[in-house]
């Protein structure tokens, strides 16, 4: 394995980011409740056993489309290797990125999050993402090309 740092995710501007674990009607802006609220959570600790449960993989994007009716969600079909297979992943991202941009591109995914219905889609999982505080510039995380799919994120 080569000491290079992953190549840096190229900057993106616009409004915001989803979690499938939020309605979408609540993300609005850097304003809105539920933001608000995410925030106040922010510094609430939690210990090392309940991050353990936590299942971080690394997926590789086959293929995505943007959802009918939504001008943030897109939808995605993500392989996380033999253990985990192939999800549907809707995430909050077509103001960031064009959908033919994320075709084979690895991603950082979390595998045992509870499916979500967002839009009348459901979404298996979430993938990992990094904004600035008014949600301007978010960037995938970006765990390299050397990593197999479906590799444990730690």
């Amino acid at each position: 394995m080569s000491n290079d740092l992953p190549k840096q995710a190229e900057t993106r501007s616009a409004a915001e980011t989803l979690s499938p674990s939020v309605d979408s009607s609540e993300i609005v802006n850097a304003g809105t409740p539920a933001i608000q609220a995410a925030a106040q959570q922010a510094d609430e600790q939690i210990d090392i056993e309940l991050f353990g449960r936590v299942k971080l993989r690394v997926g590789q994007i086959e293929s995505a489309e943007k959802i009918e009716k939504s001008k943030k969600l897109l939808k995605l079909q993500v392989n996380l290797g033999p253990t985990y297979g192939k999800r549907q992943i809707l995430a909050g991202i077509s103001q960031f990125y064009q959908p033919e941009e994320l075709v084979g591109r690895k991603i950082v995914v979390v595998a045992n999050l509870k499916p979500a219905k967002l839009m009348g889609e459901e979404s298996q999982g979430m993938l990992l993402a990094a904004s600035n505080q008014d949600l301007s510039v978010l960037n995938l995380v970006d765990p390299g090309q050397d990593l197999e799919v479906g590799s444990e994120v730690r």
